[in-house]
């Protein structure tokens, strides 16, 4: 996912997609993969445990990857993007409420975020290595140099983590983790409504925003008239602020508790995605870019502390699985109209449209989450020892 972003002008002139359209297959192939990998993965997560789901999520991509990078037609690409969708699936689901069950709730959302510096170094890094290679080995091929050269540190932490968790270790810490859960008590009363409304939130609302990412470096190469190389690096600055804006964020939601963090970074999501169409290449588009990653940054690591203090215990990696899963989900679906939106209206109309649906889908679903109290147990116990 951290290469495509970057990787796509150069994979669409090699493979000579004539229009944006046919071009939304590259983001929609993996997404929809993913997506349908991550809902079966939340079920097994929640009865066999998450070690499984991690190695495979890990090391089953890096092989994926090798096989992207040597590709030979389109056919085969989008058939190995899928594959690399359906085995990342089972990542997120095992090891984000491994994760959050494995602290104190009352820096849940700090330990998130320094979980997601990991995935955002990633997303940070890799359009910088890209647009290196790109330029080393040319843009015929580079791209396929970027997925084979990237597979190598992929493969690593995949042993790193099958180590630890197979050892005495790292298999006691799993154990200890799910018998807390097995005693944990209920969530806070109304937490379906509140469930409801924020998946709504954020499938559909997040699903629209996620839709533009992917046409951001298309919209740099063609509209801006940035090179293929110039427009892969630049979405480094998107997610340069995730290597520290997802603690940031969970100690704010750790602070002021995260539906205030979610409502304020879902409206603002839909003001910068506005903004695209009004800049120029140069500072004006940097500024955006980096606040545009500064609001997903800040909002990850909130969004799951929401989901750790709603769900039952028993069914959190469920709801997980549902939560990644339908965001990719509509990021695909919204991806393809996305495509036809830019073909037929053009960049402008489908930043507006954008826009005007992430933020009304954030202030709509906010009147159905604002009473979320991410310490209720905490409370509840206090007030019951009192």
């Amino acid at each position: 996912m951290a290469l495509q972003q970057p990787l796509f002008p150069a994979i669409r002139d090699y493979f000579k997609i004539g229009t944006y359209f046919e071009a939304s297959a590259v983001p929609a192939a993996f997404a929809f993969a993913s997506a349908t990998g991550q809902l079966p993965a939340g079920w097994f997560a929640d009865r066999f445990g998450p070690t499984p789901l991690i190695i495979i999520g890990t090391l089953g991509v890096a092989v994926a990857g090798v096989l992207v990078g040597i590709s030979p037609n389109f056919i085969m690409l989008l058939v190995f993007l899928i594959l690399m969708g359906l085995l990342s699936g089972g990542y997120h689901p095992a090891a984000t409420p491994l994760i959050s069950a494995s602290v104190d709730p009352q820096i849940r959302g700090r330990a998130l975020g320094l979980h997601l510096i990991g995935g955002n170094a990633a997303f940070f890094v890799s359009p910088i290595i890209a647009g290196a290679i790109l330029g080393a080995f040319g843009e015929e091929s580079g791209w396929r140099y970027s997925y084979l050269i990237l597979a190598i540190p992929t493969v690593v932490f995949g042993l790193i983590f099958l180590v630890y968790l197979s050892r005495r270790g790292g298999s006691a810490h799993v154990k200890a983790v799910k018998q807390q859960i097995i005693v944990e008590k209920p969530p806070q009363p109304g937490y379906k409504r509140r469930l409801i409304a924020f998946l709504t939130m954020m499938v559909i609302g997040g699903g629209i925003g996620m839709s533009v990412l992917p046409f951001l470096t298309l919209y740099m190469t063609d509209i801006l008239k940035a090179s293929n190389a110039t427009a892969g690096g630049l979405m480094s600055i998107v997610f340069s602020s995730g290597l520290w804006a997802g603690p940031l964020g969970g100690y704010i939601s750790d602070k002021i508790g995260s539906v205030k963090v979610i409502i304020v970074t879902g409206i603002l999501g839909g003001v910068l995605i506005y903004i695209f169409k009004l800049v120029t290449l140069g500072p004006t588009l940097y500024i955006l870019l980096f606040f545009h990653g500064l609001v997903m940054a800040i909002r990850m690591p909130v969004t799951e502390v929401f989901i750790m203090t709603q769900a039952p215990a028993k069914h959190r990696s469920k709801i997980f699985g549902v939560y990644y899963s339908t965001m990719q989900y509509t990021g695909a679906i919204f991806a393809i109209p996305g495509g036809y939106f830019v073909e037929r209206f053009g960049f402008d109309t489908m930043f507006t449209w954008a826009a005007v649906g992430v933020t009304a889908v954030a202030i709509i679903t906010a009147f159905f989450i604002f009473d979320a109290n991410d310490h209720y147990h905490a409370e509840a116990d206090s007030a019951g020892g009192g």
